[in-house]
């Protein structure tokens, strides 16, 4: 009897790599997919990280899980997610922070975002507003401004973590007003908006799905929205350049990624289901009633905002005088 070259091979398990390639993304997916989010549960990128996970697993009809892995402003999940094996079974979703803010900030990093990923699809963007803690006796941002510069050193804005979107947002406001600010990081937007709730921090900037609903619900106060034009989600919050800080603009985004070397067939799959899946009419209402907007593109695309991005945030950092802490 002969056996084919190919079946000596299946049986030797010395498939040559790109046969096996192609073999392997025969049936993908053919079980469950690990999207890896960066941060906490109950963050601003944890709600897309799930609803992302809601939109593939419906499109893809195999489960793809959320695995929270928050800490050292994204590098460990990001650092773990480029480290995977790239089968399409292990993505990454997840910010600026990741994939500009933090390398722009630090030289040393055990990944790198152009080298150790390839590109998906951008997926969201969304304005920052400005909040602060009721116990600040203070309802507009001139008069915020008025209150730090008449206490230097002692008004405290919190943030996700040291170097993450956040704490950049926070050095900007403070270069951009001329007040002396002090930062305290936290592991994630969630334990820092419940301690501004609580009054132990004084102020923060964060995006408008992670603070809009605890202002909404009167348990902090939002003073502005760091964009051109008021959003259509919340019409009674000011820009910064109403109050009085013209130029002063900051939004987040959030995209999805898989580690470099996953193949083509399977990064064109998975970019069309995203973007067909967060075109949908249901998912842009929900996305529309936390004022974030659908930004779905090509993996191109999303190669060079990350590179546009980048370039920009090592400018503000340079402007700022951040360093690591």
């Amino acid at each position: 009897m002969k056996i084919s070259i190919i079946a000596l091979g299946l049986l030797a398990g010395v498939l040559p790599p790109l046969a096996a390639s192609a073999f392997a993304q025969e049936g993908y997916p053919n079980k469950p997919i690990r999207l890896i989010v960066p941060y906490p549960p109950g963050g601003p990128t944890d709600i897309i990280g799930r609803l992302t996970s809601s939109v593939l697993t419906k499109r893809l009809s195999e489960n793809v899980v959320v695995d929270n892995r928050g800490g050292a402003a994204t590098v460990i999940g990001a650092e773990m997610a480029a480290r995977s094996p790239a089968d399409g079974y292990t993505l990454l979703l997840s910010s600026e922070t990741t994939f500009a803010v933090t390398p722009a900030l630090k030289d040393k990093l055990p990944y790198h975002p152009e080298r150790d990923f390839a590109p998906i699809s951008l997926l969201t963007t969304q304005p920052y507003v400005l909040a602060v803690s009721l116990a600040l006796p203070v309802t507009s941002v001139s008069q915020l401004v008025a209150h730090a510069r008449a206490n230097p050193g002692k008004v405290t804005y919190g943030s996700a973590g040291t170097g993450g979107a956040n704490h950049l947002a926070g050095e900007m406001f403070k270069h951009a007003a001329g007040i002396d600010i002090l930062h305290v990081p936290y592991k994630g937007n969630g334990p820092a908006i419940i301690d501004l709730t609580g009054g132990q921090i004084a102020m923060m900037l964060g995006s408008i799905s992670s603070l809009y609903p605890s202002g909404a619900a009167k348990k902090i106060r939002l003073l502005a929205i760091a964009s051109a034009k008021r959003s259509p989600g919340a019409p009674e919050l000011p820009t910064f350049a109403e109050s009085g800080m013209p130029g002063f603009q900051v939004s987040g985004w959030n995209c999805i990624v898989a580690p470099r070397g996953t193949a083509p067939a399977i990064i064109k799959r998975l970019n069309a289901e995203v973007v067909a899946g967060f075109n949908q009419g249901d998912i842009l209402e929900r996305l529309k009633a936390q004022s974030i907007d659908s930004a779905v593109g090509t993996p191109e695309g999303l190669a060079a905002h990350i590179k546009s991005e980048f370039a920009r945030y090592s400018k503000l950092i340079k402007a700022v005088g951040l360093k690591p802490e």
